[in-house]
């Protein structure tokens, strides 16, 4: 395969194509810049959930579960609103079931494609989205920033990276969260109830019948203990909002930060690393009955603005006028 990065039509919409390193990715920038499709071509391994007759169709009408979205701001908001040091807003309640805000909005926008191009065997993108006075949402929070995202591709996957920049002159509430939605079975002829996951947990927070946190931290249980061993089932199970503050696991000997996915009989894996600053995981599947399970690093706990609880606890963060942060993530097969 020949590294390419260029910009092709897919199910009507534009996208840019990544080649490299045996490897294969889709970016949607006119959809948040989801990584749409990443595809091992050596190892025919289809890493994240994608629509192979209608891609764009349904990662427009289900952004959060197909491809790779980045949620700003993670999770659920307790009624839509979110409190900050210098204000409190007003999200729409979007969760009806539980009468939440959930997901924000970020992972919806229009990005506009800054940079495309081969540098040696690597295929690079880059996007930006400037959230300001003409985005719709501005007037419910009135805070302006950049994001910017980069999509390295080569040999070794996929390495993203994420920055959010404040642009405004108010306190800006810095949580992130990606609602990756890993395809079930990712091998070809695979089933999903062989796909176990290991996540490298040390505590479990505690969700409420709204699925927002209680407050309590608790040690592992017998089922918990199975995400720590790998032996945790991901698919055909149900799955839901199982949370864990998380620590520095290992893969082949070696110190790994993040989730591995391994399906059983081949023993082929999908690893998931993530930077440190994604405190917690949340899992979850959808009832475990679709072709898809989510393990969602996130920067915070749900809900952390309106916590009572120290920020060391919840992970909640703010960035000041003109302070930028990023993080970054790597997607590889092994």
């Amino acid at each position: 395969m020949n590294t390419s990065c260029k910009e092709i039509q897919l199910d009507g919409a534009p996208v840019i194509e990544m080649k490299a390193g045996g490897y294969y990715a889709i970016i949607a920038p006119t959809v948040g810049s989801n990584i749409a499709r990443l595809r091992d071509c050596r190892k025919k391994i289809e890493i994240l959930r994608y629509h192979k007759k209608s891609p764009m169709k349904k990662l427009v009408a289900n952004p959060c579960t197909y491809g790779l979205p980045t949620l700003y701001l993670p999770n659920r908001l307790n009624h839509g609103v979110l409190r900050v040091s210098d204000a409190t807003y007003q999200f729409p309640v979007n969760e009806g079931r539980f009468q939440n805000h959930i997901h924000g909005f970020l992972h919806t926008r229009n990005y506009s494609v800054v940079e495309a191009k081969t540098e040696g065997e690597k295929a690079i993108v880059k996007t930006r989205y400037v959230y300001d006075e003409k985005d719709l949402f501005f007037d419910i929070y009135p805070v302006k920033f950049q994001s910017d995202l980069e999509f390295v591709l080569d040999e070794e996957g996929m390495h993203y990276s994420f920055t959010l920049t404040n642009l405004s002159d108010k306190q800006m509430p810095y949580g992130v969260c990606n609602h990756s939605s890993f395809q079930a079975p990712f091998v070809k002829g695979g089933k999903g109830k062989d796909i176990r996951i290991q996540i490298p947990a040390i505590k479990r927070c505690i969700v409420n019948e709204r699925r927002l946190p209680t407050g309590e931290v608790k040690e592992l249980t017998a089922y918990d203990e199975k995400y720590v061993k790998g032996t945790q089932l991901v698919n055909k199970v149900p799955i839901d909002n199982d949370m864990y503050l998380v620590e520095t696991g290992e893969l082949d000997g070696k110190p790994f930060y993040g989730a591995i996915m391994t399906d059983r009989v081949t023993g082929k894996r999908v690893c998931y690393e993530v930077d440190e600053a994604f405190k917690f995981f949340i899992v979850w599947n959808d009832r475990g009955t679709k072709d898809y399970y989510c393990p969602e690093p996130m920067t915070w706990m749900i809900d952390a603005p309106n916590l009572d609880l120290p920020p060391e606890v919840t992970g909640y963060v703010e960035l000041a006028p003109n302070e930028s942060k990023t993080v970054k993530e790597h997607i590889f097969t092994a």
